[in-house]
């Protein structure tokens, strides 16, 4: 489906706002120093916001709105589930350090497929947590510039899918412990341009 020959090598440096009625929440920023990276075709950022940016030149500014049908779709309810609380357990003894009220957890299901959740409540008996996209439910505004624009080099594309079998973080952020996203809409690493706490 992608050809690799024609894969772009893309830093583009933003502010993230959600977009309601008559406002604008402030989200997040990547700046210039400090870019979001990606590259096309591997579905490492939401479709729609690759297909808005990847025609753009070096230098160019954009400011696009992505309706929530484009970005992570419908809050639902029925993604808040309650777990039991000794999956939280180690050795016996519940993980404190780790499992509170507004962390957010790596987990994974039984396929293997990994993805993170907000942990809502903790009980006695139960942790219930969010698994719905923190942006969910929400438009996006993206105002930016594209800091670079070009095709990528072998290198890079092999070093983009070490990182999305595992091997590295892929983001181009310092730090991708605690708050980072799963790369956008895809489980495929960890795309900080949306480190969505």
């Amino acid at each position: 489906m992608e050809n690799k020959t024609t894969s772009k090598y893309i830093a583009v440096a933003y502010k993230l706002y959600a977009a309601g009625e008559h406002t604008l929440e402030f989200i997040e920023e990547a700046t210039a120093e400090k870019p979001f990276l990606f590259i096309s075709g591997f579905g490492i950022t939401l479709d729609e916001f690759e297909k808005k940016i990847i025609g753009l030149e070096k230098g160019e500014q954009f400011n696009f709105t992505l309706t929530k049908e484009q970005a992570y779709g419908d809050y639902e309810e029925e993604r808040v589930v309650e777990l039991e609380r000794e999956i939280f357990s180690i050795n016996g003894h519940f993980d404190h350090e780790n499992v509170f009220v507004d962390a957010i957890l790596p987990l994974q299901n039984e396929d293997g497929q990994r993805f993170f959740g907000k942990v809502l409540e903790i009980t006695d008996t139960h942790v219930k947590i969010d698994l719905n996209h923190p942006l969910a439910g929400k438009e996006l505004n993206f105002n930016g510039k594209v800091i670079e624009n070009r095709e990528a080099t072998k290198e890079e594309i092999q070093q983009m899918l070490n990182q999305m079998s595992g091997e590295g973080c892929g983001c181009g952020c310092d730090d991708c412990g605690g708050g980072c996203e799963e790369g956008h809409q895809h489980d495929s690493g960890c795309g900080c341009g949306h480190c969505h706490h």
